[in-house]
C-alpha cells in the first residue's frame, strides 16, 4: 500500500489529521522536525525526522502528500525531490497571501509575495507531473493553543483578568478550527473538482474584531474585564503589551478591514461545513475533529 506522507505532522492541523488517517487504516508516514509525541503507537504511524529547510530522509513509496508546514520550503522540495509515484497533494497556504499584499509592514508584504510565489510553483510542478494538487488558504487558525494570533490574547485575558478592545475595530474576522481543516483535507482528497484548485477556508462564523475579543474575554475558561481603548493609544502602547506579537503594526492597520473567506466554493465542491467560534477551544482543549458544535451567532 502506498504511504500517505504528512509534512508538519506535529503542528496544529497535523494533530487532528493523523488520527483521521489512522482511523481510515491508511499507511501513515509522518515527517516533522520534532520527535513523535509521547505515547504515540509506532505500529500506527511511521515517524521520520527531517527539516524542509535542511535534510529530508527518503520516504517510502507515496501516493498522497499533505503539506501542513511552511509552503515555500515544501514547494522547493516538491519541485526538486518529490517521489515519482505521488498522485495527490493537498497543501496549506494562508489567507495572508491575499490580505497582506498591501500591508504597511514590509515584512508582511514580503510574506504575501512569498506565499503566492510558492503556490504558483507548487501548482506548476504538480501540473508538469500530472499530479492532482489542491491548495487551501485558511483564515485565522486556532484550536491547538499554539497559534500566534488568538491564543496569546486568550492567555493574556486569563492571566490579567482583562482584555483591551480597540474602539472602532469593526473589521470582520472568521477564525477556523484546525480540526475543520483536517476534515477538509480528508473530504477533498478524492474529489476531482478540487484538482488544481485553490480554496479560501474560513470558520463557520464571521465576527467583528471587537466582538471577537469580547467573546474571548467572556470565556471560558475564565471571564475577563473588557477595556475599550482608542486605536491611537493602542498604537502607542503596543510595543509594551504582552500580547504585542499577536497584534502587530500591520494588523492594527487592518482592524477596520474585513478579512473573511468565501466558503461557498469549498462547500459546493467537497461539503466543507466548519464550526462556529468557541473561546473554550483557543487553548487546545476544544472538541476533536468531527464533533458537532452548537450553533450561535452568524453562520455562513
Amino acid at each position: 500500500m502506498p504511504a500517505t506522507l504528512v509534512f508538519g505532522a506535529t503542528g496544529a492541523v497535523g494533530q487532528f489529521l493523523l488520527p483521521l488517517l489512522v482511523a481510515r487504516a491508511e499507511r501513515v508516514v509522518a515527517l516533522s522536525r520534532k520527535p513523535a509525541p509521547a505515547g504515540q503507537n509506532p505500529g500506527q504511524i511511521q515517524w521520520l525526522r527531517g527539516d524542509l529547510f535542511g535534510d529530508i530522509p527518503t520516504p517510502p513509496p507515496t501516493g498522497t502528500i499533505y503539506s501542513l508546514g511552511p509552503l515555500d520550503a515544501f514547494a522547493d522540495w516538491f519541485a526538486r525531490s518529490a517521489p515519482t509515484d505521488v498522485q495527490r497533494v493537498i497543501a496549506l497556504s494562508s489567507m495572508s497571501a491575499e490580505s497582506k499584499q498591501e500591508s504597511p509592514d514590509p515584512t508582511e508584504r514580503a510574506l504575501a509575495l512569498r506565499l503566492r510565489d510558492a503556490e504558483a510553483r507548487l501548482l506548476q510542478a504538480a501540473q508538469a507531473r500530472a499530479i492532482a494538487c489542491t491548495i487551501f488558504r485558511p483564515t485565522l487558525i486556532y484550536g491547538s493553543g499554539r497559534d500566534r494570533s488568538l491564543a496569546p490574547l486568550a492567555r493574556f485575558a486569563r492571566r490579567w483578568h482583562m482584555l483591551p478592545i480597540p474602539r472602532g475595530a469593526d473589521g470582520l474576522r472568521q477564525p477556523v478550527h484546525a480540526a475543520d481543516l483536517a476534515d477538509a483535507c480528508i473530504a477533498a482528497r478524492d474529489v476531482a473538482a478540487t484538482f488544481g484548485q485553490t480554496y479560501a477556508l474560513g470558520g463557520g462564523e464571521r465576527l467583528r474584531f471587537d466582538a471577537l475579543l469580547a467573546r474571548i474575554a467572556a470565556g471560558p475558561p475564565r471571564i475577563a474585564l473588557t477595556v475599550p481603548v482608542p486605536l491611537a493609544l493602542l498604537r502607542v502602547g503596543l510595543p509594551f503589551a504582552r500580547f504585542g506579537s499577536a497584534i502587530g503594526a500591520g494588523a492594527l492597520a487592518r482592524l477596520r478591514v474585513p478579512l473573511v473567506a468565501d466558503n461557498m466554493p469549498a462547500a459546493r465542491d467537497f461539503g466543507y461545513a466548519p464550526r462556529v467560534f468557541l473561546p473554550v477551544d483557543l487553548l487546545g482543549k476544544g472538541a476533536r475533529a468531527g464533533e458537532q458544535q452548537p450553533a450561535l451567532g452568524h453562520r455562513i
